[in-house]
């Protein structure tokens, strides 16, 4: 690895040198420049490919070494036996990325072309993502490298958080979900096999950066361990850093291996790094997505103690359960509570915790609860909306919200259904309360916001 070396150029470059550039819609090279017009790149771009003059309206250069001026970073979209040689003629080149692959994903061949690689890279002082990458896509500098047009995959409007992922396909699978959910990101990193810059380096930029709020990890493999602890420790302290470790089995270490090279280690050894650098590990790419949705909302609270409220005793019970697999405190209300509680719900309504509200339930029994409850010291309340009671309206979403701005703790909401369910989803998030559609995606992100594993 290239170290002490910023790589913060990936983010905000003043140009862009897109080598084996091509005029034919569909190309991978193709897409990236028209992505760069899309996004709003306000760098200079520079076509790279002896076989055109033009392509639109840039001026494409016959190689890197025709190019004057100093490039910022240059992606390169050609065979991998090319990409050694163009790199050892580039003088005016800060960094690269390799989206080709045919490196160590493929075997001893490719493994021996990325050692080269690497010794190249290091004499020349270049950084490097990738090979066998996406790259970058930015919503605060305007840099989009990725080969897959708006069509098919969506881009998350401007946000809080950023994602780091060794897995192309994760980068675009997880955009899209943020896009559907109109959930913001910064800056999302595709780095592919890591011959030079890791989720290490990624680490350390993404500590300082003030456009992000929340960081994200898919991680399949660590090449350096202490490093890796040393970074994320780092950007913990300031923001919270979630993770997913993949490979965890012997069959996803081999999978791992065939798709990016990676040699994936043993997953406890993950996992106390995880714990010893305070990150919040959660568990597949369902519970990656159900922390990037609580974190797009809150902040992560001091406390383990959740207050559940429900119209429907089944469903209470079923996350009551959740939660405590989690390692979440589902504790009890006092007493006193409990006879406020009386007094003020329906004779039928069940005033432990959960509180059930029963089918007889009223906009203000959920506000009445929730007010009472909170008095009891819990730490976030995981509200559950059934909406077939026939008193319930519409008006409880304002009503819950002015409970949440007063009490200051976090509100989870559970709204099991179909399409009036749905239809209210977007109101509630469009106030600031994240939704989730199953006691478990719901208890998930309650234990994300708790820093509970389990």
């Amino acid at each position: 690895m290239i170290t002490g070396t910023d790589i913060s150029f990936f983010f905000d470059p003043g140009s862009i040198a897109v080598v084996g550039a091509s005029p034919t819609p569909g190309k991978p090279s193709h897409i990236i420049l028209e992505n760069l017009k899309i996004i709003g790149f306000k760098g200079t771009t520079y076509p790279v490919n002896p076989k055109y003059s033009y392509i639109g309206d840039l001026k494409c250069y016959s190689s890197l070494t025709e190019i004057k001026d100093n490039i910022d970073v240059a992606i390169f979209v050609i065979p991998a036996s090319k990409v050694l040689e163009t790199l050892k003629e580039a003088d005016n080149l800060k960094g690269a990325i390799i989206v080709s692959g045919g490196f160590k994903e493929v075997g001893d061949e490719g493994r021996k072309l990325e050692e080269e690689l690497k010794k190249v890279i290091e004499r020349k002082g270049i950084r490097v993502l990738g090979p066998n990458c996406l790259g970058v896509y930015d919503t605060i500098s305007s840099v989009d490298t990725f080969f897959v047009t708006g069509e098919k995959v969506e881009r998350p409007k401007k946000g809080g958080l950023s994602i780091l992922t060794q897995s192309g396909s994760f980068a675009l699978m997880i955009m899209d979900e943020m896009a559907k959910d109109d959930i913001g990101v910064a800056r999302v990193v595709s780095y592919g096999n890591m011959v030079d810059v890791s989720e290490s380096d990624c680490l350390d930029f993404l500590a300082d950066d003030v456009a992000t709020k929340v960081v994200v990890l898919y991680i399949e493999s660590v090449d350096d361990g202490r490093k890796f602890v040393d970074a994320a420790s780092r950007c913990a302290k300031k923001k919270p850093v979630v993770a997913v470790k993949v490979g965890k089995r012997e069959t996803g270490v081999h999978a791992a291996r065939s798709h990016t090279g990676a040699v994936s280690g043993r997953y406890e050894i993950y996992r106390a790094a995880f714990k010893k650098a305070g990150i919040i590990e959660v568990d597949g790419y369902e519970g990656l997505k159900d922390a990037c949705k609580v974190l797009n909302s809150y902040t992560p609270v001091e406390g383990k103690k959740v207050l559940i409220i429900t119209d429907g005793g089944g469903v209470g019970v079923s996350m009551a359960d959740t939660c405590e697999d989690m390692g979440l405190e589902v504790t009890g209300l006092t007493e006193d509570t409990r006879k406020r509680l009386r007094s003020k719900l329906p004779v039928i309504s069940a005033t432990g915790n959960p509180i059930d509200l029963t089918g007889s339930v009223t906009d203000e029994d959920y506000v009445t609860a929730l007010e009472e409850g909170f008095r009891d010291g819990y730490d976030l309340a995981i509200v559950t909306t059934l909406w077939a009671p026939p008193e319930l309206t519409e008006g409880l979403v304002d009503k819950l919200k002015g409970v949440m701005e007063i009490c200051n703790k976090p509100l989870i909401i559970c709204s099991p259904g179909g399409k009036f369910a749905r239809r209210m989803s977007k109101v509630f998030e469009e106030m600031g309360m994240p939704v989730f559609f199953t006691p478990e995606s719901a208890a998930r992100a309650a234990a994300v916001l708790t820093g509970c594993k389990r």
